[in-house]
């Protein structure tokens, strides 16, 4: 089922409540919608489809129409989640810069979305700080809800590049959630964008306590939100929600699980399609059976799938959707 913005945020508070995590998965296209949304439902998950500048555009195809890659994106979305009634799905508007504020009240206004995510991160704390409030103000307006985030966390993700980290300052994270109101507040903690492995980077989790101790003593909790997830062990992940997290991203995993599926089809099969050293070209036939495109996406589909089913069992979200 599609959540609306009001269901999403009963869906974070619930997770709060309860320290488990919900995973937020990028998406691009309806095969990573089909197998993530597929995955939520099949172990009675609520999940977070997140959608970058990036995507939108290339969504649009050749015109780049960051409205039309949207509403392509959003209607997939709404139109499968529909199918299943034992899980909640949102869509979310991922690290879009200031200079995208525009497109993210488009999103607002047109209910694309259910949360969307304003990165000022890169501004000084003051701008970070009006830039999101206004944001804010216009999204609560239509029942939407909006992260926000303090710090640098190093890599690439979509337009977003850091060759450095800046960790969030705890006294800098209150100030930030007193005077914008966001609802989830990204902090950053040592996690990568892209490819990375948990064991080898730096990562405060103890910082994640001491925010979320100081928002609650000043009464003004929130979800916590932890990015460049995808190369995090289990541990770390389960670490990071007792500490506050509720909302987990994750992006470069699933482009691997779909690259590596793919490739293993066609190592197996590339003759399905390349005629074999050993065979007379006129005489080859290329095997339809095998090389539609339905027979290897959907490679591609399953192991997207099994990933975020496990990733559902890790932080706990499965079986505790808030339609139970």
């Amino acid at each position: 089922m599609f959540l609306t913005g009001k269901q999403i945020g009963e869906v974070f508070l619930k997770a709060k409540k309860n320290r488990f995590g919900i995973i937020a998965s990028n998406v691009v296209f309806d095969t990573q919608i089909r197998a993530i949304v597929q995955g939520y439902a099949a172990v009675n998950s609520d999940g977070l489809l997140q959608m970058s500048s990036g995507a939108c555009k290339y969504a649009a195809g050749a015109s780049q129409d960051i409205k039309a890659g949207a509403q392509l994106i959003s209607a997939i979305a709404k139109t499968f989640a529909a199918q299943f009634k034992n899980s909640g799905i949102g869509l979310h508007i991922d690290h879009a810069t200031p200079n995208y504020f525009d497109f993210i009240v488009y999103c607002i206004e047109q209910n694309l979305v259910t949360s969307v995510m304003i990165d000022a991160s890169a501004e000084a704390l003051a701008e970070n700080i009006r830039v999101t409030r206004e944001v804010v103000e216009i999204a609560h307006k239509h029942g939407i809800i909006v992260e926000g985030e303090i710090g640098h966390i190093k890599g690439t993700e979509d337009e977003i590049v850091s060759e450095t980290e800046l960790y969030t300052r705890p006294e800098e994270a209150l100030e930030f959630v007193q005077k914008t109101n966001v609802d989830l507040f990204a902090a950053s903690v040592g996690t990568n964008h892209g490819v990375s492995k948990g064991e080898n980077i730096v990562l405060r989790l103890d910082l994640i306590k001491e925010i979320d101790d100081l928002l609650i003593s000043h009464k003004v909790e929130r979800g916590l939100v932890l990015h460049g997830a995808s190369g995090l062990t289990d541990q770390q992940q389960m670490t990071a929600i007792a500490n506050g997290v509720v909302k987990i991203n994750k992006d470069t995993h699933y482009q691997m699980d779909m690259a590596a599926a793919i490739q293993d089809y066609w190592e197996k099969e590339k003759y399905a399609i390349v005629c074999p050293p050993d065979v007379d070209p006129a005489a080859y036939i290329p095997n339809k059976s095998k090389f539609d495109p339905r027979k290897w996406l959907a490679k591609g589909e399953e192991r997207m799938q099994n990933t975020v089913m496990g990733f559902c069992k890790v932080t706990g979200s499965a079986n505790n959707s808030i339609l139970s």
